[in-house]
């Protein structure tokens, strides 16, 4: 079915209480595995409806913030989710205290309750107000980016639609648009700081009703963080800062030789990495979508289904049009059992990046889309990225059909952005661990903690410009994950890691690491993320080594990269 006839119906909350209730019931009540199961199952079907409808309510709103319609529906759900999250908890401890565990175990698999186990230490009534002030600061944060009208050379642009410039070979152009950008969020700086300010509080507080010295553990625990730990992630940072961060070091100097510029470079110069400009895609939104689908049909039988099956029933939304919710993301229309691809295309190399990334998601969730239970499409956050990123590295071989005459470019672009992402994603997660360590610190203090980390993490970053808001230490507002989903973003770096794993395979054996690819990608979320791993023969990336290698090997390959002729 096509996306645009998807009916959408706001689902009556007393209606979903009351059956969530009913089936809780039933499960407590059940006399055999037979009748046990088949409650089970339809709390599936329950499940799959109500996560439809919320999913096709924040699609139809972020395609267009300024709809009263679906800005009403999100609204609701804002303030519904977390009064039906008593209801899952309750459905939750009648699941752990069955007889017949270990018979749903058999044949669904263990996870399901270790996920379980976590959800209870999650959630309490009495968290329900705060959980609902959290999804109102989170909409709020949302909504405020996506309403950026930016003045630039005579025109009006949004964030997305300002990025091309961002990175416009001509040096004036480029730091007019860093100073335009940076200028309409210090024009907003007040409520970008309290409404961080707030969404940190908040959270301080439900981690301390519910039992916590603070926010850290239970975000943790929000997170499904089941096979690794807060010292296993600070063991990582620090084989970042020893290993990758010189290695992305000598990726800024060589770009400050091209561009003629002194190192340090200020925020605009990092941002152009040829003199003759970044490679761009070649072609039209809908030529790009086109190659898209050579790509995938290319690269195998499963990928062509897949795809095809993303264009015919309007499955991607990829234009970047006034009112749109900034940046882009892949979710899941369960009762459709469909993906669905939200972007903003900007004419630069992120455009082809959303057609491999976004879709690499895409594709797992399609490749698990009939796994019971619901929870086990989905791997944990961190898994999932894996897919994605990894994915990018496939669609090497199709980069001159992507890219044209900037193909060369590109290869080189794109494992130097995969090892210079790494350390800055890092910092995020960094930044984040100090602040709800200490979540009264003021705003300015935040700020104070942003610029410190940057001589760490990114030293390349000249900070005495004059770039507002960048060169200030605020940098990190713009970066959703830090707003909406607070650790989050170590697992864009793990995942990045163990993608570059799957780049140093394709380099040696393309075919064998597709293999490996789709041993990792067909096992879904049904193991840990460190399982997944391990049954599909790759290393995991809290081992030192595991890092140290990539490096060397990126390392060697970019310093004997054929740049001849490209400036």
């Amino acid at each position: 079915m096509k996306f645009s006839q998807m009916a959408y119906s706001r689902p009556a909350l007393e209606d979903m209480k009351s059956q969530m209730a009913e089936l809780t019931e039933k499960l407590a009540e059940a006399k055999s595995y037979e009748e046990a199961n088949s409650v089970f199952l339809e709390k599936e079907k329950l499940e799959k409806h109500v996560s439809t409808m919320q999913t096709l309510a924040q699609i139809r709103h972020d395609i267009d913030t300024a709809d009263p319609y679906y800005d009403a529906e999100v609204s609701f759900w804002d303030a519904s989710t977390p009064k039906l999250a008593e209801y899952d908890q309750n459905w939750t401890m009648a699941l752990l205290k069955s007889p017949f565990r270990a018979d749903f175990a058999a044949q669904y698999g263990d996870l399901m309750f270790v996920k379980a186990e976590m959800a209870l230490k999650t959630f309490s009534p009495e968290i329900i107000p705060d959980l609902q002030r959290e999804n109102e600061l989170r909409t709020a944060y949302e909504k405020l980016l996506a309403s950026a009208q930016i003045p630039f050379e005579g025109g009006v642009y949004t964030l997305s639609q300002l990025s091309p410039f961002k990175n416009d070979p001509d040096d004036a152009r480029r730091l007019a648009a860093w100073k335009a950008e940076g200028q309409w969020y210090k024009d907003n700086q007040d409520q970008f700081d309290s409404l961080y300010d707030q969404l940190v509080h908040v959270r301080d507080a439900m981690g301390r009703k519910l039992g916590y010295d603070g926010y850290t553990e239970l975000g943790y625990y929000r997170m499904e963080r089941n096979c690794y730990t807060k010292e296993d992630v600070e063991k990582f940072r620090a084989a970042v800062v020893k290993y990758l961060v010189p290695v992305a070091d000598q990726i800024y100097r060589e770009q400050a030789k091209r561009l003629g510029k002194t190192y340090p470079m200020s925020f605009a110069d990092n941002a152009l990495e040829f003199r003759s400009g970044n490679p761009k895609p070649f072609g039209t939104p809908e030529e790009i979508l086109a190659q898209g689908k050579k790509f995938y049909t290319e690269l195998s039988k499963e990928t062509e289904e897949f795809f095809n099956t993303m264009l015919d029933n309007e499955l991607l939304d990829v234009l970047s049009t006034k009112g749109k919710a900034g940046g882009g993301y892949c979710t899941s229309i369960p009762d459709y059992e469909v993906p669905f691809i939200f972007a903003n295309f900007n004419g630069t190399q992120h455009d082809v990046e959303v057609i491999t990334h976004e879709a690499g998601h895409a594709f797992a969730a399609w490749t698990n889309r009939k796994r019971v239970p619901l929870s086990n499409i989905w791997p944990g956050l961190e898994a999932c990225e894996v897919h994605s990123m990894s994915m990018e590295f496939f669609a090497w071989p199709w980069a001159e059909e992507f890219f044209g005459k900037d193909a060369r470019k590109f290869r080189y672009s794109h494992l130097a952005g995969a090892l210079t992402f790494i350390p800055y994603g890092t910092m995020v997660d960094h930044f984040q661990h100090v602040v709800y360590e200490k979540p009264d610190m003021t705003p300015r203090q935040r700020h104070g903690v942003w610029k410190e980390l940057l001589g760490i993490y990114m030293p390349w970053m000249k900070l005495d410009g004059d770039i507002p808001f960048y060169s200030e230490g605020e940098g990190w507002q713009r970066q959703h994950h830090i707003y909406s989903r607070p650790f989050y973003y170590i697992d864009y770096c793990l995942a990045q890691t163990v993608s570059l794993q799957f780049w140093a395979m394709i380099q040696d054996d393309r075919a064998g690491a597709w293999k490996h690819y789709m041993a990792y990608t067909e096992q879904g979320g049904s193991r840990v993320f460190t399982e997944l791993l391990k049954h599909a023969g790759l290393d995991t990336p809290f081992a030192e080594s595991c890092l140290k290698g990539i490096c060397e090997k990126a390392k060697t390959w970019l310093d004997n990269y054929d740049l001849e002729g490209i400036c």
